[in-house]
């Protein structure tokens, strides 16, 4: 997040749960199996339970997963599980309290530690942790993680630090994402905007073409391979 804060979206612009559990499931019936809630942070959303309830109660769905920064995970574990969320990943670039603080701009790494072990506890398996690094899981801080995450049986996700305009982006490192051949993926932003490719300025607009419109196009433009993305960035399109 930038230091100096966010111009917050008006409350009009923003999808409301029947428009993202509409979305999903028309995504669904075209043959989507796989849904992740991602942000921003996506506890800080109003009754989020209510929106994991909603889609979880589509038939079809394999794999629902959300990622989060683990902040509030303590509170919303229990529910989260209950709605009908799977599996959970969470984001921890390094285990040092003053380190992480400083990353994250005055987060507290204990609480994020207790969102660990309330995920564990309900049965938010696997439990992902996913860490930001330089260039690779040889260094200090990716070692210290791995450890942690290994000590509580978690998985753990090695993700090279990007940069949407120079459209620099590598392959993570015990997971799928930054490979382009292989990718599959859709992202649906806050304010109803369809990007087939975060590395890309596509985007396509599901109030005013319908869902299944905006991903039929979607599907048929994705880039063969990420480019430069000079309309968004990580914080108002998801990471």
């Amino acid at each position: 997040m930038p230091q100096e804060g966010v111009k917050l979206l008006d409350h009009s612009k923003i999808l409301t749960f029947d428009e993202i559990e509409d979305f999903t499931r028309i995504a669904v019936s075209m043959g989507i199996d796989k849904v992740r809630i991602t942000g921003g942070e996506p506890l800080v959303r109003r009754e989020i339970t209510t929106l994991i309830k909603k889609i979880s109660a589509i038939s079809g769905i394999k794999d629902l997963s959300m990622t989060s920064n683990g902040i509030l995970l303590s509170q919303f574990a229990l529910q989260l599980k209950e709605a009908g969320l799977m599996r959970i990943n969470i984001s921890i670039d390094s285990v040092d309290p003053v380190k992480y603080s400083q990353i994250t701009r005055g987060g507290d790494l204990d609480m994020v530690f207790n969102g660990v072990d309330a995920s564990l506890k309900v049965g938010l398996y696997p439990v992902k942790i996913n860490c930001v690094v330089d260039k690779n899981s040889d260094e200090p801080d990716a070692i210290a993680v791995s450890h942690y995450a290994k000590s509580k049986g978690c998985e753990v996700r090695f993700i090279p630090k990007m940069d949407l305009e120079k459209g620099s982006f590598g392959v993570v490192e015990g997971g799928n994402g930054g490979e382009c051949t292989k990718c599959n993926r859709l992202r649906l932003t806050p304010n109803g905007m369809l990007r087939p490719c975060l590395f890309s300025d596509i985007e396509l607009d599901i109030r005013k073409l319908g869902s299944q419109k905006a991903i039929e196009k979607a599907l048929a433009i994705k880039p063969i391979k990420g480019g430069h993305n000079n309309s968004g960035k990580f914080y108002n399109i998801g990471g």
